[in-house]
C-alpha cells in the first residue's frame, strides 16, 4: 500500500484519490444499472460514489443525500477538495438555507449535497424537479424504509426522470432478505454488489480487528435492588392476567410482547371504550417503565438508574405526568427500591473496566484515539466524568441534538467542532451514543469499547467499523453476566452472520420495483392458479377509469412536517403548499379541514391554546368545515378525565357545527382527504380557493372578523377589544396605553395593532 497509485481523470485533481481496483470495479457495476453497494466501514464508499459521480456529471447534475447535517458538510468539503469543477457549483443544502435561495442554487449547481428532508420539502413545494438529475446517491441507504424521506425522493426520481440512475451505499443493509429487498424496492434498485473483509481484492486494505468479549459481574446490591423491582413487575403482570390480557403461564414479557400488547389495547379502546382496557393500558405503561429500570440497573449501574428514577419522579410530579409514573412512584416497593438505591455506593464494574481499558491504551500509545459507545446519554455522562479523572485521558461526551429534562443535547455545529477537536488531539476519547455510528469522518481509532452490546446488527457493524481502518484496531464488548447484555450480544452476532449469508446468496439481480419497465415485464407471469394479478394487465385493460382532472389540495406549509402531504401525492392528488390563514387543508371553496394529532389536540386542552378560536374560524370561513383527529390513545395519553374530552368534542360538534372524524394515522388521514377532494372537485364540480366560501355573517361576526384579521389577534382578544371599546372605529383610534388596559393585550399586541392601523401604506 506504500506504492499507492492515484486516479487520473479530468474531473479529479492529481494525486487526490488513491486508486483501488475494488472501488473501480464496484463503480463500473453501479454505472450499468441502479445498484446497492455494500462495503465495510472505512473502505471508501464515498470514493465509489465519487467515481460514479464523475461518470454521470456530463449527463446532468448529481444529487448526493446524507442523513445528517455534519455528514452533508463532510461530503461537500471532500468533493470541493478533490473535484476540478468550480467549488461554487458544488452546493450544500440544509434546512438553514432559505427555500427561495435553494431554488436558484439548484439551477446553477452541478453537484448538490443535501439532507433528504430538504429535498423532499422542495419537491413538495415544486421549487425543484429531478428531471435533469443524472444520478442520485443515497448515503446510508439502509434508512430507505417506512416513510423516511429517501423513499419519497426515489419515487419522484423514477416518475420525473427518463434515464434515472440510483446508487445506494451502506456498510450494513440489514440481516433479513425482506429488509434488503424493501430497501432496494424503495430506491428502485435492481442489483446488489457486495465486498467483505475476506474478498481477495479488498483484503490488502484491511487491518485486523482484535474483538474481545469481557464479562463483568453484577454487584450484589444491584441484585438485591433487582429483586425488589422484579416483585413490582410480577405484581403488574399478574394484574394484567387478572384482567384477561395475558396468560396465567406468562410470567415474563419480552419488550416486543409488551409493545404488541399495548398496540392491541389502544385498538380496543378505539372500537369500544372499556374501563378494564383503560386499566390495562396504564398497567402495561408501568410494566414498560419497570422493565426499563431493571435493564438499566443490570447493564448501566446504580448511578444511571438513579438518574432514570429522578426523571420518573419529575414526570410523576408534573401536571402532565402519566398515571403510570404517579402510581409507580407511590408504590411502597418502588419507594423501598429508591431507599435501597440510595444505599448503593455507585461502584459500577463496567465503569472500572472502561477506566482500565482506556488508561492502558493511552499509557501505552499516547497518540491513541478511543471511542466508548453507550446506549444511554446518562451513561455517556457518567463515563465521561469518570475518564476525566484518569491521567492522560481527555474525554468528551458526544450525543444527539434532542434535549430533555436534565439533559441538554448538542447542536450539529457543536458535533462538528467536537469531531474536529478529536482529530486534532484536543480530545483523545469520544464517549458517544448512536450519533457517532453512521458515516461521520471520525479518524481511525485504536480502541472501540461497547459499554454494552446492542441487538441491532446494523449498529453493531457501524460501531466496529470505527477501528481497524489504517492500522490494527481493538474492539472490547462489555457484558454483565446473566443480564440482557448477553441476549443482545448473541442476537446481534446471529444477525450479522445472517446478513453476510443473505448478501452472498444474492446473485446481483433483484426483483425490480413495480414502477420500472423491466419490473412490469417481470410481473407478467401467471400465478400458480393460472390467474393474472392486478399488476399483470396493461394499462389500457385496467378496469378503473382515470379522472380527466387531477384533484388539487391546498396544504398549509406547517403541515409539511407530517407525512400527510406525501401520502396525498401517492393518492394521486396535486399538492399545493401555501400559508393558510384558516385550516390545514382546503379541498374546495366550501370545504376546509383542520387536522390535529391526538397529542396536539390534548395539548391544546392542557396548555390553554385557543382550540375553540381555531374551530370558530374554521366554522365561520367554510360552509363544510371538518376536524380530523389522528392517532391512538385519545383517552389514555394524558392525565385528562375522559368526560372532559367528551365535553370538548361535543361542543365542537354541537355548538360550532363542525363534524369530527377520527383517523388511524397519517396514511389514513391522507386517504380520507383525497376521497373528500375527489367528491368535491370531480363529483360535485366544486371549485377551490384559499379563502373558502363564507356563510353570511352577522354584524357582530363581521366586526369580530375585522379585528381578528390583525396578526397576533385571535377571536378571544377581538371580543375583549370590542367589548371594552364598543366599536371597530374606537378600537382603531385607541392609543397604545388604552389598548394595553384590555385583557390579554400586552405591549407586543398593542404595538402590532398600532402598526397596522397607523403604518404608512407602501403599495
Amino acid at each position: 500500500m506504500s506504492d499507492a497509485q492515484y486516479i487520473t481523470h479530468p474531473l479529479i485533481k492529481p494525486d487526490a484519490v488513491e486508486q483501488r481496483l475494488y472501488q473501480l470495479s464496484l463503480a463500473g457495476e453501479a454505472l450499468k444499472k441502479s445498484t446497492l453497494i455494500v462495503l465495510p466501514t472505512g473502505l471508501g464508499k464515498t470514493i465509489v460514489a465519487l467515481l460514479v459521480m464523475i461518470s454521470r456529471l456530463p449527463k446532468g447534475k448529481v444529487l448526493l443525500l446524507s442523513p445528517t447535517k455534519p455528514l452533508v458538510e463532510q461530503h461537500t468539503s471532500f468533493f470541493r477538495n478533490v473535484l476540478t469543477i468550480l467549488p461554487e457549483t458544488i452546493v450544500l443544502f440544509t434546512g438553514s438555507t432559505p427555500p427561495q435561495k435553494r431554488a436558484s442554487m439548484w439551477e446553477s449547481a452541478q453537484v448538490v449535497v443535501s439532507t433528504p428532508q430538504v429535498i423532499e420539502n422542495d419537491l413538495l413545494g415544486k421549487r425543484i424537479d429531478l428531471e435533469g438529475v443524472s444520478c442520485i446517491i443515497f448515503d446510508e441507504a439502509h434508512r430507505a424504509t417506512g416513510d423516511y424521506s429517501y423513499v419519497y425522493i426515489a419515487e419522484k426520481y423514477a416518475q420525473q426522470n427518463k434515464e434515472p440512475l440510483v446508487l445506494g451505499i451502506t456498510a450494513s443493509p440489514g440481516s433479513g432478505q425482506e429488509k434488503i429487498q424493501e430497501v432496494c424496492s424503495n430506491l428502485h434498485i435492481s442489483a446488489v454488489e457486495m465486498r467483505t473483509d475476506s474478498d481477495p481484492d479488498v483484503r490488502p486494505y484491511i487491518f485486523d480487528k482484535d474483538i474481545e468479549w469481557r464479562y463483568v459481574s453484577v454487584p450484589v446490591e444491584i441484585k438485591g435492588l433487582k429483586q425488589i423491582m422484579d416483585s413490582v413487575l410480577s405484581d403488574r403482570i399478574n394484574k394484567l392476567c387478572e384482567l384477561g390480557f395475558t396468560s396465567p403461564y406468562q410470567k415474563k414479557l419480552s419488550k416486543r410482547e409488551m409493545l404488541d400488547l399495548q398496540v392491541r389495547m389502544q385498538s380496543q379502546l378505539r372500537s369500544s371504550p372499556d374501563q378494564k382496557v383503560y386499566k390495562g393500558v396504564s398497567l402495561i405503561a408501568e410494566v414498560l417503565k419497570i422493565s426499563h429500570a431493571i435493564e438499566i440497573s443490570e447493564t448501566q449501574g446504580a448511578s444511571a438508574l438513579s438518574k432514570y428514577f429522578e426523571r420518573l419522579e419529575n414526570e410523576a410530579r408534573s401536571q402532565n405526568g402519566s398515571k403510570a409514573a404517579k402510581r409507580l412512584m407511590e408504590d411502597l416497593n418502588m419507594r423501598q427500591a429508591l431507599h435501597h438505591l440510595a444505599g448503593c455506593d455507585g461502584n459500577n464494574p463496567k465503569l472500572n473496566a472502561v477506566r482500565e481499558l482506556v488508561e492502558k491504551q493511552v499509557l501505552e500509545a499516547p497518540q491513541s484515539r478511543v471511542i466508548v459507545f453507550t446506549n444511554y446519554r446518562d451513561t455517556a455522562e457518567l463515563v465521561t466524568n469518570a475518564l476525566k479523572e484518569v491521567a492522560g485521558v481527555k474525554p468528551v461526551r458526544f450525543v444527539g441534538q434532542a434535549s430533555k429534562y436534565g439533559d441538554t443535547g448538542l447542536t450539529q455545529k457543536q458535533q462538528v467542532e467536537i469531531i474536529q477537536k478529536f482529530k486534532d488531539g484536543e480530545y483523545n476519547t469520544l464517549v458517544a451514543t448512536s450519533v457517532a455510528e453512521e458515516g461521520l469522518d471520525i479518524p481511525a481509532t485504536d480502541l472501540v469499547v461497547f459499554f454494552e452490546p446492542i441487538p441491532s446488527e446494523i449498529r453493531s457493524i457501524q460501531r466496529k467499523g470505527r477501528t481497524g481502518r489504517k492500522h490494527t484496531g481493538r474492539v472490547v464488548i462489555l457484558m454483565a453476566k446473566g443480564s440482557k447484555d448477553e441476549a443482545y450480544h448473541w442476537s446481534s452476532s446471529r444477525k450479522e452472520k445472517t446478513m453476510l449469508r443473505t448478501m452472498r446468496n444474492f446473485n446481483g439481480e433483484l426483483a425490480l420495483h413495480p414502477g420500472t419497465k423491466d419490473a412490469e415485464d417481470s410481473n407478467l407471469q401467471p400465478d400458480a392458479g393460472g390467474q393474472k394479478k392486478l399488476l399483470d394487465y396493461p394499462e389500457e385493460e385496467m378496469p378503473v377509469q382515470q379522472p380527466e382532472t387531477v384533484p388539487k389540495v391546498y396544504v398549509d406549509q406547517r403541515e409539511i412536517r407530517s407525512q400527510v402531504a406525501r401520502a396525498l401525492e401517492k393518492q394521486g392528488m396535486e399538492v399545493v403548499l401555501r400559508t393558510l390563514e384558516v385550516g390545514d387543508y382546503v379541498v374546495s371553496d366550501r370545504a376546509g379541514i383542520e387536522r390535529k394529532t391526538v397529542d396536539d389536540f390534548l395539548g391544546t386542552l392542557m396548555d390553554g391554546r385557543d382550540l375553540f378560536g381555531q374551530i370558530s374560524d374554521l366554522a365561520r370561513t367554510f360552509e363544510r368545515p371538518l376536524l380530523i383527529i389522528e392517532g391512538e390513545g385519545l383517552y389514555t395519553t394524558r392525565q385528562i378525565h375522559p368526560n372532559a374530552i367528551r365535553g370538548v368534542l361535543s361542543s365542537i360538534a354541537i355548538d360550532f357545527g363542525v363534524p369530527i372524524i377520527f383517523s388511524k394515522d397519517e396514511e389514513d388521514t391522507a386517504a380520507l382527504i383525497s376521497v373528500i377532494a375527489k367528491r368535491e372537485q370531480i363529483d360535485n364540480k366544486t371549485g377551490i380557493s384559499l379563502h373558502g366560501k363564507k356563510t353570511a355573517p352577522t354584524l357582530k361576526e363581521q366586526q369580530e372578523y375585522v379585528i381578528s384579521s390583525i396578526p397576533e389577534i385571535g377571536p378571544v382578544v377581538a371580543k375583549n377589544l370590542l367589548q371594552h371599546f364598543g366599536s371597530v372605529e374606537k378600537v382603531m383610534l385607541a392609543s397604545r396605553e388604552e389598548l394595553m388596559k384590555v385583557g390579554l393585550v400586552g405591549p407586543k399586541t398593542a404595538d402590532r395593532i398600532k402598526e397596522v392601523v397607523s403604518g404608512e401604506y407602501k403599495g
